[in-house]
This record gives C-alpha cells, structure tokens and sequence, in this order.
C-alpha cells in the first residue's frame, strides 16, 4: 500500500516515496542513482552517470522557452542516517518506514530523509510533467553531501549549461537563502595502547540519553546539548577524584549531526562503584539544571556490568582521551556582525569511535569566514599536537558569498509576494550547501537555495510538511514559467 499516494502534489509525493524506498545513505548510492539513470532514459531525456555516481537529466524548453536561460534543479541523493537506539533497522537495505500524521510525514524511527529527497522529488516531477511552462531544465542530483561533499567536487562543468542554479536544500518556506557558509571535517586520531586490567577492578557503564541532537549547522545556535562533550566534562570530573582507565568510548554516529548519545566503559576498583555512582546522580542534576530550557530530558545513567574484561586503557591513554575529549572545540566560536543571529563560525565534534588500536575524534568545522575556519582547524589541530595525537583535515569546500546583483532572487521574490502577499525573508545561513562549489566551477552562476519547511534534520523525528510540500512546489511551477 501507498502511504504519500493521496497527498499533493500527486508526482512529487510519488517520487518521494520511491525514493524512500531506496537505502541511500552517504556512500551507499549506487542503487538511488541507477534509479535517477533509469527514471531519465524511460522518459527518453538525455541522461549522464558520472563516475561518482552523479547524475544529470536534461530537458529541453517548452515551447516559448526556448530562448531563456537554462536552468539547473539540484539536490543531493544521499542521506543522513540516524536512528533511534531501540529500532531495528538497517539502512543498507531495508526501505524506510514512512507514516502520515496531521499536516507531517515521518519516518518511523529513522530520519526521513526529506533532507534531501524532496530536491530530487521535485527535480523528478518537473522532468515527468508534459503541461508545465519552463526553460531548459538540467537536473542534478550528487552524492555524499553529507559527508563530504566528494560527488559535487566531481561534477564537470562541461556536463552543465545552464546559468541559473536552483539548489532545493533548504527547510523553512518563506526564506530564501542566498549564502552560506563553507566547512571543513577535521580527524583527531589516538592510538590505544592496553594494558590487563587490575584484579581489584570492576566494568561499569555510563552512557548519556534523551538529548535532542540535530543539524550540526541549523541547530548549533540552539544550545543543544553535544553528549561528547558532556560526556568529557564527566570523565574529566571522575579523573579529578578517582583512578580509573577506561574501556570504550563511542558518541554520534556523523559529524555534521549533533550527537544525542555516548556509551562509556571503564574499569575502577570495586570500593570506589558507590562514589562513582553518587557523582553521576550529581551530573544528572547538573545537566538538567544547565539545559532546562533547551534539552530538558537528558539523562546519565550508571550501571555496573556483569561481562568479564580483560584489557583496558593505559593509563596514560586514558588521561589523553579524556582530555582531548574535554578540551577540543566545540559550539559557536563567533557570531556575525553584518547579519543579526547568523553564527559566523562553529565546530561539532559529532563523532567518537573507539576502534581496534585508536580513538577517533570526528569533527564538523564551519564559517562563513575562511580565516576563521581555518583558526578553529588550528585549535583542533593544537589539541591534538599537545596531547600526542595525530590530526587530519579533510573534505573542505568554500563558502558562499552573497550576490547583490541576482536576477533569480528578485524573480523569486517578485513571484514570492504576488503569491502571498508577504515579502520572502533573504538569509544567510550556517550550513554548508553545494552552491559554493557549484559557483567555483560555474562562473557567474546566479543561485538560489529554498525548499519546504522540514524539522528536526538529521534526526529520527525527522519530519516534512505536506502543505508547505505543496506551496513550494507551486512557488517553483510559477518560477520557471517567469524565467523567460
């Protein structure tokens, strides 16, 4: 049975829906962009695969059009996942599990994806329709935005030529993004070295739960708590009092989502599980007291644990996780001056894995200012240099600066009022899109970024508006008939 199959725009929710149906998280989009490949050749349109697995669909102006600019749809194929840590699921291969409530569409347990598949819906739509009015449309759908941005570094200018870019990656209808900012992931990397653990000592467990998360660029205004971090102010508190040396640590799952959870194991002596037990509790009242008005439902629980262990880390190795855990940057570092309440520059550290012989430290860098970037890049970098560790900085792409002499925005706006009246909102935003690169290989590319209002991205409550779906759709239908 069809769940979107009732909703309009009627092609819109039917693509978003097949494309739910197909595990494409970051790296694994090979199976989505076959689809887009078979979905652009059944409609007998020009279609291009590049090896990156990008893909572009061309179709030729209606009648009318033929003399106006060429337009560029885009979006990206991949998408984030996260999940609850009770839902069973697999995002490798099992569909995602949508449901309708109210005005919203979710997915059950899982993000939605809507971030960025309602792009690629919309793309797919427009290319099907045989009554709609637009010029030249190419639609272009990347890969791996999400994690590093590889597939639009791929894209070759030769395969594009259109002049106008509609990036169809933003969530709140009414706002039209015309700049960004651009980032960087940056890598901290400890090797483990093991020791037996102590005959007097005992695993337990500490692990923090209920926080929030969200988009490690629309959301890091918000205060939202980073159970990393938290839970290196934690450990670092314990080691002020208590010998210990830990077993495990594993926070987040991607680095551009504000962790929600961390699981710690350590091993302490077995006269000290008490105290330790009283601290955590006090931590609990810390941390409720600190986000009570932003994440009120984190919790830090304790237990100790029946399973037999055998090495944990040196002594050594723990002090140094803990404090580059505790001391590396993380949150708003600077606002911006010229746009009131854009955060000018930030870092998430979204990621902690223990693996085999290292602790991995993954972090998200943003700014709207390149020097300011690279300054956080450098913190992080000094962290990991005191502290014995080694430190790699990757998947960089540049900001996007604001035009003021763009032809797209005044249409948009222009058909924005004569639709509802109202002025459309013009932001700048602390996230990174592809127009900046997208602009670096197209010169003089006028661009634009809108989409419908989506919330809790990055998240399993993940979830899209079907009526604000639908005004947008009409917003882009009305567009592309003005650009002549």
């Amino acid at each position: 049975m069809k769940i979107l199959e009732n909703l309009k725009p009627y092609d819109v929710f039917k693509y978003f829906e097949e494309l739910s149906q197909i595990p494409r998280g970051s790296g694994n989009e090979k199976a989505v962009s076959d689809y887009l490949v078979n979905f652009g050749k059944e409609l007998g349109l020009e279609t291009i695969q590049d090896k990156a697995l990008n893909v572009i669909i061309k179709k030729p102006a209606t009648p009318g059009y033929e003399n106006a600019p060429s337009v560029i749809i885009q979006g990206h194929m991949d998408m984030v996942c996260e999940k609850n840590k009770d839902t069973i699921h697999d995002f490798k291969k099992d569909p995602l599990k949508l449901r309708v409530e109210d005005d919203y569409i979710y997915a059950t347990g899982t993000t939605l994806g809507a971030d960025n598949g309602i792009a690629l819906a919309y793309a797919m739509a427009i290319l099907a329709s045989k009554d709609l009015k637009h010029p030249a449309i190419e639609m272009l759908a990347t890969t791996d935005e999400e994690t590093g941005m590889s597939g639009v570094m791929a894209v070759k200018p030769e395969n594009l030529s259109g002049s106008i870019l509609l990036n169809i990656d933003s969530e709140e209808e009414g706002k039209l993004l015309v700049s960004c900012a651009g980032g960087v992931r940056t890598n901290v990397s400890l090797d483990i070295r093991w020791q037996n653990i102590k005959e007097n000592e005992v695993p337990v467990e500490i692990v923090i739960r209920g926080l929030k998360g969200g988009h490690s660029g629309m959301e890091i205004d918000k205060e939202r708590g980073n159970s990393n971090k938290l839970m290196g102010r934690i450990l670092n508190d314990l080691l002020n009092h208590f010998k210990f040396n830990l077993v495990s640590i594993n926070g987040g799952s991607k680095n551009n989502a504000i962790p929600r959870e961390c699981d710690v194991v350590l091993a302490l002596s077995k006269n000290n599980v008490n105290e330790v037990k009283e601290v955590i509790e006090k931590w609990n009242e810390i941390l409720k007291n600190e986000l009570a008005m932003h994440d009120s439902n984190v919790r830090v629980e304790f237990k100790e644990l029946n399973e037999k262990i055998e090495k944990v880390f040196s002594d050594d190795t723990t002090f140094k996780t803990i404090k580059i855990l505790h001391l590396i940057p993380n949150g708003v570092d600077t606002m911006s001056m010229a746009i009131k309440g854009l955060v000018q520059s930030s870092t998430n550290l979204g990621v902690v894995t223990t693996k085999d012989n290292t602790v991995e430290f993954d972090s998200a860098t943003r700014s709207s200012i390149a020097s300011l970037k690279d300054e956080l890049v450098e913190r992080t970098k000094n962290v990991a240099e005191i502290l014995g560790a080694k430190f790699v900085a990757n998947a960089s792409y540049p900001e996007w600066q604001y035009n003021p002499d763009s032809e797209i925005r005044e249409i948009f706006q222009k058909v924005y009022e004569d639709m509802t009246g109202e002025e459309p909102e013009i932001i700048a935003i602390h996230a990174g899109l592809e127009c900046g690169l997208l602009g670096e290989k197209i010169k003089g590319l006028d661009m634009i970024s809108f989409g419908p209002n989506i919330y809790d991205v990055h998240t399993p409550n993940e979830h899209l508006s079907i009526s604000s779906t639908e005004h947008v759709w009409d917003l882009l239908v009305k567009v592309l008939a003005t650009i002549k």
